[in-house]
Order: C-alpha cells, then structure tokens, then sequence
C-alpha cells in the first residue's frame, strides 16, 4: 500500500516549492557551536521556521530548552516527523573544502549531518501541512525538534514525559551514503559516571594514609576488561575518564570519574549488564577503601522497526528514484572520495551487504532485505519506535565510503549534493505520512506489527526515574 499516484506529486510539488527556504535553514545551522542540550541557535532558527509555515508551537517540550514541537491541522490520526539539530564536539570544519580545515580549531560540527535531518523532517512535516490544507483531509501533522541525540538522549526524556502519547506514526531518516529504508536495528544504551572518593596523602612520605581514587578507576577499567569475555558478544562497553584526579604524581588522588557507555541489542540485556558494570565498580571501591557513587546521564533502548511502513517507504522510494545529481555533484564528490582510504569505501558498502561498485554517488534505491540486522550504533530514536509504529529513510547527502562522525560529513553538509538527497529523502517521508493519513488498514498494521515485536513487554525507561535531562538555565535566542 502507498500513498495514491495523485497524491505523492502534489507533495512533491510542495516540497520543490519550499525546498530553497528549507535549504537556507540547514545552512543557517550547520556549524554552531553547540554542545548537548545547548542547541540555542539551532533551536531558535527551526522555530523561526515553524512560525513561518504556520505551525502552532509548544516549545519547552519534557523541561528541556532546546525541544520545540509545531503542530498543523485539526482532528484525524496524528503524524509525527522526527527533527535533529545538535553536532559533535571537535568537528569544526569549513563547508565546501574537500581537505581537513577546520572553521574554528577545538570547535564543534555537524559530523553526522543532523543540520540536514532536522530541516528535511521540518520540509516533509510543512509538504503534508499544505497537503492537508488543500485537500481539507482531517488529520494532524507535527514536527518534533529533538535535542542532543548525540549521547544525550533527548527523545527518551521526551518519551517518558508522555510527548508522543497521542501519535499514531512517526516518521524520520539520516543522512547517509545511499537512498532507501532504515531496516536495521539499534543497541539500548545507558551512559553512566562512576565518582570514586579516596584520600589525600603525600604518596612519598605516607603513603600508607591515602586511599587512591585513580587507582579505583583503573581497577574498575582491569574488571570490565576481564568481564568483556563473559557477556554476548553483540554487546558493547566504552569508557572514558573524565577526572584523573589531578597533575601531581606525589599526591595520592582523592577524586576520579569515570564515563561508561553500556550497550546491548534489548533493554532487558542491558539491564543485566548494567548490574553487572555496576558490581565491577562496587569491587573497584572496596579494593581502594573508597566510596563510589554511579549517576546514570543518558539511556536509550534498542530500535524497532516496522514491516508495514517500511514496506510503503520502499515502494515510495522505488517510484521516485534517486536524485538527479549533476556533473558538479559528482566531481565535488570524488574530490571527498579522494580524501577517504580504500577500507572506508568498502565498508560502506560491507554495511549495506551489497557488492562494491566504482560509484562516487548513490544512483540506485536500496534493496530491500527480510533478515534483522544489527547496527553498531545507538539512536534515541529506538525510545521512540517503542512507544509508536516509527519508519525512517536514508537520504543520499555523502560521496559513498563517507563515515559518519567525521570532517567529511561536515564539508559536505552545505553542498548542493546534500540539498538534493535532504529534498529526496523528505519527499519520500512526506508520501510516507500521507499514506499514513489516509489508510486506517495501513495504520492498523503497523501498530499490529510493533506489538508483535514488543514480544509482550511494555516499554520501560532505560532512563531513572529520578535522572532529569542535564539542562542549563538558558534562553533560546
């Protein structure tokens, strides 16, 4: 099933129409410099934009500063379109330059292209917006503007403050190196800083009397080492350590901190192994006669996709085709794929499982395929998909071998290529939407699938009841 032939080129239409205005936003916030959850430059330009499409706006959205919701329309089923906006820390990079040059050193980019995600979901939301005033169909259609998917977790604090109770789909997609559906899925996760306690001494004279808040982290780091051989092998444990306690070597350090990242492919495996991290730190503490307490920052739970809107979304895409990319895309393009190693170049091919080809940009559709699969990565997306039937789309904005969460992604994020494969990608959420709209069978289905795939278990935070989104005191200007 899929949106109606007559249908899919009227939303078409609005997104040509619109897509100049769209195009300007992603370059408007591309290259802020933002950190997680202080998106203000960012969050102020998409509601400029909702307010200029005549969306009505909730902003403040789950007590977070940087969330803002626009809806449109009256009655019906809902529709929910998926916006991200945030970047990454140490990714400045100017747009356009196919050679590392950052724009300002230290800076921060939009190393995974969320600058084009959050304007293409804000151009599909506003195509079904008019779609909707034209045909006087009773339905509602909003945009979500989402915060600090990068380690963050914003969607999940919004999923536990009931902001999608009401939605019937939700819709989104990601930049990528080629077009199609999203049909993988993600690991649960939950970021957590372990603060170990000791006590200060002269470590030459008395050492004796201090009790090593540096040693308790590195224990803990041998322990977690040790335990990697005895849990699934699809999960995953990164670290980082936030405070070594100080410079000076001759004093015994009375404070160290630690960042974990547990992941697993379910929330309830996660769980598990978050114990069990948890223990590993427990005895880290007693080894070092320190205190140790663990705060959880961020959590997320594991992607589900859905046959039925994925299926339509194929369909959709299938019809379009590819973007029309021009001699100047394909000659910016390779100058990118120059910069890149031949190990990149076939892994993004080995991702998708497809032969590698001599292509510097995607002229094909992905193909469809039945199997689950797994990515490495997290989204708080997966919150989401728990909560309400979710499909997203790939977008082809990258020179193929192009890996996410680096300068690359950043120089090519204002570029015509990327413009056309935001344009592209928000075409086929749009019909994707529409068709939601008007087929009850299609929306039954789709709630029927995710239900099937919950394998009777209720959605439950991976975020504490008592964690709260780590907001600042600001104002969006």
């Amino acid at each position: 099933m899929t949106a109606s032939e007559s249908n899919r080129p009227l939303v078409w239409d609005f997104v040509d129409r619109k897509k100049q205005v769209f195009a300007e936003l992603a370059d408007r916030v591309w290259g802020t410099p933002e950190t997680c959850y202080m998106e203000t430059l960012s969050a102020a330009a998409h509601r400029e934009m909702l307010e200029t499409q005549g969306f009505r706006i909730t902003e403040n959205v789950a007590g977070i500063p940087t969330a803002i919701v626009g809806e449109a329309g009256e009655g019906g089923p809902v529709i929910a379109f998926l916006g991200e906006y945030d970047a990454l820390a140490g990714l400045s990079q100017k747009a356009g330059v196919t050679k590392h040059d950052p724009l300002t050193a230290g800076a921060n980019g939009h190393g995974c292209g969320h600058n084009l995600l959050g304007s293409g979901s804000l151009l599909a939301a506003t195509a079904v917006k008019d779609w909707l005033e034209q045909t006087g169909t009773p339905g509602r259609v909003r945009y979500y503007g989402c915060p600090a998917e990068e380690g963050g977790a914003a969607k999940a604090f919004m999923v536990r403050a009931g902001t999608f109770k009401d939605v019937d789909i939700a819709i989104s997609w990601h930049p990528s190196n080629f077009a199609g559906v999203q049909r993988e899925t993600s690991l649960a996760n939950c970021r957590i800083d372990f603060t170990f306690t000791g006590r200060a001494a002269h470590a030459a004279a008395v050492p004796e009397l201090g009790r090593s808040a540096l040693d308790a982290v590195e224990l803990m780091s041998v322990g977690v080492n040790y335990m990697r051989e005895h849990m699934p092998s699809e999960c995953r444990i990164h670290y980082a350590v936030l405070d070594s306690g100080g410079i000076s070597p001759n004093v015994v350090q009375a404070h160290a901190k630690v960042r974990y990242v547990v992941r697993a492919p379910e929330l309830g495996g996660l769980f598990s192994l978050i114990e069990r991290v948890k223990k590993v730190a427990e005895g880290a503490a007693l080894m070092t006669e320190t205190k140790m307490e663990c705060t959880v920052l961020a959590g997320v739970s594991n992607l589900m996709v859905n046959t039925p809107l994925m299926d339509v979304m194929q369909d959709i895409w299938e019809s379009m085709g590819p973007p029309a990319f021009d001699a100047a895309d394909l000659a910016f393009a390779k100058e990118i794929q120059d910069t890149l190693t031949p190990e990149d170049i076939a892994a993004s091919w080995a991702q998708e499982r497809l032969e590698q080809r001599d292509l510097v940009l995607a002229d094909f559709i992905l193909p469809p395929h039945n199997d689950v699969r797994q990515m490495g990565g997290s989204t708080d997306v997966g919150d989401v998909s728990w909560v309400v039937p979710t499909v997203q789309a790939y977008g082809p904005t990258l020179a193929v071998g192009t890996q996410l969460h680096t300068w690359q992604v950043v120089a090519q994020g204002k570029s015509p290529l990327a413009h056309k494969g935001m344009v592209s990608a928000a075409k086929a959420m749009a019909a994707t939407g529409i068709a939601a709209l008007e087929s009850e069978q299609l929306r039954e289905a789709a709630w029927s699938d995710l239900i099937k795939r919950r394998k009777g278990q209720d959605y439950r935070s991976p975020i504490p009841a008592e964690a709260e989104p780590p907001v600042a005191a600001m104002t969006i200007k």
